[in-house]
């Protein structure tokens, strides 16, 4: 044995200075170690974990933001050990939050502005406003006599599952309204046939998970009012607007799916998407009180004052709100419609490229929010999952899936432009999906890629 190991702890590595880490020390697996050890280790051993995750860059799987300015990541860490929730304490706070959700209500054009709460997601926020539907409806049929032990909701099957956890947490029964293979969103028709007396509502989608596409809310909208009208029932609907909440606004100034449709009563939309606030934000939105139930609400007392609240969840930072607040301050309308306009620009682009290549039917091509899907023309020597695992070769996370209940034989590949992709980079995902076709019409399928089906539901 070579005597320049003796002392130290370490034999089986390189001898190292003393200011250098040594290899010896290890993260805890599945119990809390008897030693702890320095800020500088756990920083670094934690972090080389963390460089084994995907590039959030490259990952064109998400929705949610990847990247802020310095500036609002600076605000954000002077709130991270603020729990919101305590309005006496963080007075401020609870300002900054009331100021956001007026100016979402404002946004949404609700004729009573400030009806709302910022919630953990729109996660949240459906299951806020999937209980008040249902509170309302029980207590109109509780006032008329009537049963209230069957309610039920409207929904299309390519709902984001946050709607099937509501139904099934809440004993709501979800009446799916089908797609088609050639139809990916649903029909007026089809959900006003889904409803009946015991109906809390029906939802639309504003920028669905599958392919980004609006559903047609003006022409759903209507057929429910008319039907509401012939059947004397009051069916009200909800906009899923977790995508397109903050494009619509500013891309789509003239299309009505918002509060200026009268029969449109509740809203649900992330800030941690097209917000452009990181992960952990959403909001709720109500078109006046009498939409949501009083006694769904808790009353908080700060600065001699009544802070409403309606939240599942009690404990949690301000950053969020911080952040969101920082970008209506920083940007105003005309900054999200210069981002939401250049990512438009960008994922038409990356469309028209992607139809050009060969193989592709374009489904989604941006124009609705900036997200593109396509499917493979035929089924060939590879699948959509071979494509979406070659591109991992490249860096890139393009997620592959099934569609929804009646259209699963359609698999398709998703793209979320984002805030953060450059054209240059646009470029060359697509130059990366022409080497990925050229390899896999030479090569075929990829066999371990059938096991690794990346879903987006």
């Amino acid at each position: 044995m070579n005597d320049s190991t003796e002392g130290h702890t370490n034999p089986t590595s390189l001898p190292l200075p003393p200011d250098l880490p040594g290899q010896a020390i290890d993260l805890p697996k599945s119990e809390l170690p008897d030693e702890g050890m320095s800020p500088r280790d756990a920083s670094r051993l934690i972090g080389h974990d963390l460089a084994l995750d995907g590039n959030a860059l490259l990952n064109l799987a998400t929705f949610v933001t990847t990247f802020m300015e310095p500036e609002a990541d600076a605000l954000m860490a002077m709130s991270f050990d603020k729990n919101m929730i305590d309005k006496d304490e963080y007075p401020q706070t609870a300002e900054i939050e009331r100021r956001c959700i007026d100016i979402v209500t404002n946004l949404f054009h609700a004729p009573e502005p400030g009806v709302g709460t910022s919630a953990i997601g729109s996660s949240e926020a459906v299951m806020l406003c999937g209980m008040a539907m249902k509170w309302v409806w029980r207590a109109k049929r509780e006032k008329a006599g009537k049963p209230t032990d069957r309610p039920n909701l409207v929904l299309g099957t390519n709902v984001q599952v946050v709607w099937e956890k509501f139904c099934r947490y809440w004993e709501v029964e979800p009446r799916y309204v089908p797609v088609t293979e050639n139809r990916f969103t649903v029909t007026p028709e089809d959900v006003v046939a889904a409803c009946d007396e015991n109906t809390i509502g029906a939802v639309a989608i504003l920028g669905t998970t599958y392919t980004g596409e609006f559903e047609p809310i003006r022409e759903i909208h209507d057929a429910l009012v008319a039907s509401n009208e012939k059947t004397g029932r009051d069916v009200p609907l909800h906009v899923d607007a977790a995508s397109g909440g903050f494009v619509a606004p500013f891309v789509h100034p003239d299309l009505e799916w918002d509060f200026t449709l009268p029969n449109v009563v509740s809203i649900n939309v992330s800030g941690h998407k097209y917000g452009l606030v990181y992960p952990g934000i959403g909001w709720a939105a109500w078109r006046s009180r009498d939409r949501l139930p009083e006694d769904l609400v808790f009353h908080v007392s700060y600065l001699g004052g009544d802070m409403p609240t309606f939240t599942l969840n009690f404990s949690r930072p301000g950053n969020q709100i911080v952040g969101q607040y920082y970008n209506f301050a920083r940007l105003g309308r005309s900054g999200y419609e210069a981002i939401m306009h250049a990512l438009q620009t960008g994922a038409r682009k990356i469309a028209a490229e992607i139809g050009d290549i060969g193989p592709f039917d374009v489904i989604s091509d941006g124009t609705d929010i900036p997200v593109i899907a396509f499917r493979l023309k035929d089924s060939g020597s590879y699948t959509v999952y071979d494509v979406s695992a070659r591109l991992r070769y490249h860096g890139w996370q393009v997620p592959a899936y099934p569609m929804p209940d009646n259209a699963t034989d359609v698999h398709v590949l998703r793209i979320v432009a984002r805030i953060g992709m450059t054209l240059d980079m646009a470029d060359s995902l697509v130059d990366d999906l022409r080497t990925t076709v050229d390899y896999l019409e030479r090569h075929g399928s990829i066999p371990e890629a059938h096991g690794k089906r990346h879903f987006a539901h």
